[in-house]
């Protein structure tokens, strides 16, 4: 621990923690009778050169709604914690695409020693097929701030399996899809121990296949994703960003990811946030929908018959998502 500056008290669900050091990120989680859904974290963090401590209440992983790139630049402590302290609901160092080569030794550098002193994020880190994954995870398996990672180009269950098996049990695997390959392996994939959510990579995807991002072509490979994760009982998979140059595109194309069944999104920009955020949460209209039609299905004298068990469900779904997120 750092030096003793102040003393803070978060309370998340009844759970309670007092202590006296100046850190940057204090995580307190709640389980729920549904385990991982049922997870609340909260993190009290002291951000900036001020060091004064702020209370922010985020999703836990498997409800995250947007998954901040922040490039992993070298000496950039201050960039991730202003990132820390925005909107978004993850934030992923990225020391994959996040930096061009020549930088990711000296970025790998700095993500390791800002989660080494207080710091807490996730980090996307290099394929297994290249040398810079076995760096990236000699750098950074052991450091207390890292909360997961995410590993880029995933194209089959042996590089989730290989990357679950050099970080400390429990630290969950969100697998990048960003190839054929990884999208014909994503029932494998999605299966392995140690994978936590699927994310899309649009761009990647599409150089690889030479798709275009008409929403039409690319409708399959979403519902690959989407369906591979609720098989094997994972989190909905997570959509690819919009670009920074097409900020007019945001709401669009966050609508697309949310038809599609995917339930977050990776960002690019964090002025992005907050829309993303607003359009995978319930809506105020949902989630009145889905109570009046609750008291309706409840009702003594209401109908049924073979669509009430769906449509109860899935208006239970937003009621408890809305809870999870704070929305009820």
């Amino acid at each position: 621990m750092n030096e003793v500056t102040d003393a803070f008290v978060a309370v998340a669900g009844g759970v309670s923690c007092s202590r006296e050091h100046n850190v940057r990120n204090l995580v307190l989680t709640r389980r729920g009778p549904d385990d991982l859904n049922g997870i609340v974290e909260w993190e009290v963090m002291s951000v900036g050169s001020s060091r004064v401590a702020e209370r922010i209440r985020r999703p836990h992983w498997s409800l995250a709604r947007t998954w901040l790139l922040q490039p992993g630049l070298p000496g950039g402590g201050d960039a991730f914690d202003s990132a820390a302290a925005g909107r978004a609901d993850i934030v992923v160092l990225d020391i994959e695409d996040g930096l061009p080569d020549s930088q990711k030794a000296d970025g790998r550098q700095a993500v390791a020693e800002y989660l080494g002193t207080g710091g807490r994020a996730w980090v996307r880190i290099n394929c297994v097929s290249t040398p810079a994954w076995s760096a990236d995870l000699d750098a950074l398996a052991q450091t207390p701030g890292l909360a997961g990672v995410m590993l880029a180009k995933t194209e089959g269950a042996d590089d989730v399996a290989a990357t679950a098996a050099r970080l400390p049990e429990g630290t969950p695997v969100v697998a990048l899809v960003e190839s054929a390959l990884g999208l014909e392996s994503a029932a494998d994939i999605a299966r392995t121990p140690g994978c936590g959510r699927i994310a899309f990579g649009v761009g990647d995807f599409r150089r690889d296949t030479g798709m275009s991002d008409d929403p039409t072509v690319l409708a399959y490979a979403r519902a690959r994703l989407v369906v591979a994760s609720r098989a094997a009982q994972l989190p909905a998979p997570i959509d690819g960003p919009t670009l920074r140059t097409a900020a007019n595109r945001l709401a669009r194309e966050t609508a697309v990811a949310k038809a599609a069944g995917m339930s977050g999104r990776l960002c690019l920009d964090p002025a992005h946030a907050e829309t993303i955020n607003s359009l995978l949460s319930p809506s105020p209209m949902e989630i009145d929908e889905a109570r009046r039609t609750l008291a309706q299905l409840d009702a003594p004298a209401g109908p049924y018959d073979g669509s009430v068990g769906p449509t109860k469900a899935r208006a239970e779904a937003v009621l408890a998502l809305a809870a999870k997120l704070g929305l009820d």
